[in-house]
């Protein structure tokens, strides 16, 4: 009779784990302190004698996550992968957890699993899904509906209900205007910059060549690069592409070219100059409707349509947070989207800074019951790797296949 080492090995794993899930502490009361920039973890830390002398057990944390610049509530995730820096640095935070355990305290986060912000440029997945539309790698990440409108002009194409007056209204008022930086063009409204496709950066580009040629010379070398980035333009696969080899080269050559007229705008002034003239020209002339077409054909080619706030209820095609345009829905029950957001949130679980987790609005998800169970077994993993790493008697048999057979069991549980 032989016996599987895996499944050994998974077994006393599974056995360790319950032990250390038992061995901390459970809350017994918790005191909830709510962060934002003018209440930092340096702040918290300095509270924690105190919370002790109250018999509080655990910190209760509001989210701490990365999220819109001065929010004060930290519900407007806009990066899963870092702490909020107006909150403080990584090590204020490392502080905080080292007077929390001083005090024999620990801490529970709050967190958002349903939504993330997508208002101020802080995002860049969303932002990704802004200048790419259904090419973006991050295209199915958010609770879009692509193709089921029916509106045919918002076919492949996200509405962006953000404009304080009807679109032509603020088109004819110079409300919208075109922007050239660090080789990439972008649309500005007030605060709110949104990314050009590069598939269009041909309608500025393309402009006026003949004027840059007899400027230059046509065989000048600046006019060949110029050309040539703009042949590379028109060879970029489309933003309703969705094959994943073609999302690739898109993603990879759209960056090369962003870099090449950086590059070529820095080292000379007439192409800088000469593409600043194209996006004046563009950019028209308040109060002369037929001087905006060039700019308003270019909008019109984005994947993303901007609109005036007050259609959101009747024409919006991403699930929001209630009706709160600025919070788009996740799509949590995809399995990357699950990694991506709780990377952070499993490393200070497994690392024990944090001993729980609030979890906001699991109601608003496509499968609460599939997140919850799936956070659960996540959570046993995590605690399993860091006995697997601490016990060299446990590791005759790689971690993948260990994992691999405690995934299994974890999923029998759960039937």
């Amino acid at each position: 009779m032989t016996t599987d080492p895996v499944a050994g090995a998974g077994d006393r794993l599974l056995a360790e784990v319950a032990a250390e899930a038992g061995r901390r502490p459970r809350p017994e009361s918790t005191y909830r302190l709510q962060f934002h920039k003018e209440f930092t973890f340096r702040d918290a830390a300095a509270l924690v004698p105190y919370l002790h002398e109250l018999g509080v057990t655990h910190l209760y944390a509001s989210p701490y996550l990365q999220s819109r610049p001065g929010s004060t509530h930290g519900y407007d995730i806009t990066n899963h992968q870092h702490l909020n820096p107006e909150i403080g640095a990584e090590e204020d935070y490392e502080a905080l957890v080292a007077a929390l355990h001083r005090h024999g305290m620990g801490q529970i986060l709050d967190t958002v699993p349903n939504h993330m912000g997508v208002v101020g440029n802080q995002n860049p997945w969303w932002n990704d899904v802004l200048e790419n539309g259904a090419a973006s790698p991050y295209a199915t990440w958010f609770d879009i509906a692509w193709h089921s409108s029916p509106r045919p002009e918002l076919r492949n194409r996200l509405l962006v209900p953000i404009l304080g007056e009807p679109y032509g209204k603020a088109l004819e008022s110079g409300q919208l205007r075109l922007e050239f930086a660090a080789g990439a063009f972008s649309i500005r409204y007030y605060d709110n910059v949104f990314p050009i496709s590069p598939c269009t950066y041909g309608m500025t580009l393309g402009e006026r060549l003949d004027e840059l040629k007899a400027a230059l010379g046509p065989d000048a070398p600046p006019v060949l690069e110029y050309l040539s980035i703009l042949n590379a333009v028109g060879h970029l696969p489309g933003r309703t592409e969705t094959d994943p080899a073609k999302v690739a080269v898109r993603q990879r050559e759209k960056e090369v070219i962003k870099r090449r007229l950086a590059a070529l705008t820095a080292e000379n002034d007439k192409v800088r100059e000469f593409i600043e003239g194209n996006v004046a020209l563009l950019n028209g002339k308040p109060g002369d409707p037929a001087s905006l077409n060039p700019l308003d054909k270019l909008l019109d080619a984005q994947a993303y349509r901007l609109s005036f706030w007050r259609v959101a209820s009747d024409e919006i095609n991403y699930r929001r947070f209630f009706d709160i345009n600025e919070l788009a829905a996740l799509s949590m029950e995809r399995p990357e989207v699950f990694e991506a957001t709780h990377q952070l949130v499993f490393r200070l679980l497994r690392e024990g800074k944090i001993d729980g987790l609030r979890i906001d609005h699991p109601d608003g998800l496509f499968d609460p019951k599939q997140y919850l169970e799936r956070l659960q077994r996540r959570y046993v993993l995590e605690l399993a790797k860091t006995t697997y790493d601490a016990r060299p008697e446990l590791q005759a048999q790689p971690w993948e296949e260990v994992r691999e057979r405690l995934a299994g069991e974890l999923e029998k549980v759960g039937r």
